[in-house]
């Protein structure tokens, strides 16, 4: 008894931390301009859409909105077919054991550096390039974090299908990239849609580059945008 007891408990307390922080945020985007700053409540007294309808009547808002669904849409679309090409590279021509563990630590390496240190520089690029405050400067930037991550997570799902598939489809008479094409492709759709799914989460997300790299709203992002927004909208 006592053990279930405390599996409830356990249950309760995880779903408390879990979703306390959306309930405030909910109650709060509900709540009138007053309530927020004076009052306190734990819950809206009179709820309001007003907060929603400002928002949503902000013309600015669209364009960061269309801003993030470009630049992550051709971010990731470009990341997935070079690195998915890449990833199959690495998995399918073997490399002498050193070369291939120092390429994996590269990539893995690639991942973990913090971007802030490589901010400064990708800035004064997209300064020299004349790519500040444009799409194209953000699908760059993206991209290139993008294929390192791309080719991480693709390979594993690579070396999983066996060869010999390939072998018997260039054995018909097929070329190596089309038994990649036909053949490989198809059965590591899992893991591009998984690839897929992580890098548009991030793009979409990301904040620090776009915040250094953006001016105006012709290419902020939904991030960059929103962080505009406060103390200009009542929420």
């Amino acid at each position: 008894m006592s053990t279930r007891l405390a599996r409830i408990l356990t249950t309760i307390f995880v779903l408390a931390v879990v979703l306390l922080p959306i309930y405030w945020l909910v109650s709060t985007s509900l709540k009138s301009n007053r309530e927020i700053t004076q009052e306190g409540t734990l819950y809206p007294h009179v709820p309001t859409l007003d907060n929603y309808v400002r928002l949503f009547t902000e013309k600015q808002f669209g364009s960061y909105l269309t801003n993030s669904l470009v630049v992550t849409f051709f971010s990731v679309a470009i990341a997935l077919v070079f690195g998915a090409m890449g990833a199959y590279a690495i998995a399918r021509f073997r490399l002498p054991f050193a070369a291939e563990r120092k390429v994996g630590l590269f990539l893995l390496t690639l991942r973990i550096i913090p971007p802030v240190v490589i901010l400064i520089p990708v800035y004064l690029l997209m300064l020299s390039l004349g790519l500040l405050d444009s799409w194209l400067g953000l699908i760059a930037t993206y991209t290139a974090f993008n294929v390192t991550f791309c080719v991480w997570m693709m390979e594993s799902f690579f070396r999983e299908i066996p060869v010999d598939l390939e072998e018997a489809a260039m054995v018909d008479g097929d070329s190596r990239f089309g038994a990649f094409r036909r053949i490989t492709l198809p059965l590591a759709a899992p893991g591009l849609a998984a690839t897929a799914i992580f890098a548009v989460l991030v793009t979409f997300n990301e904040f620090l580059f776009a915040l250094a790299l953006t001016a105006t709203p012709r290419a902020m992002t939904m991030p960059r945008g929103t962080a505009t927004l406060i103390g200009r909208i009542d929420t």
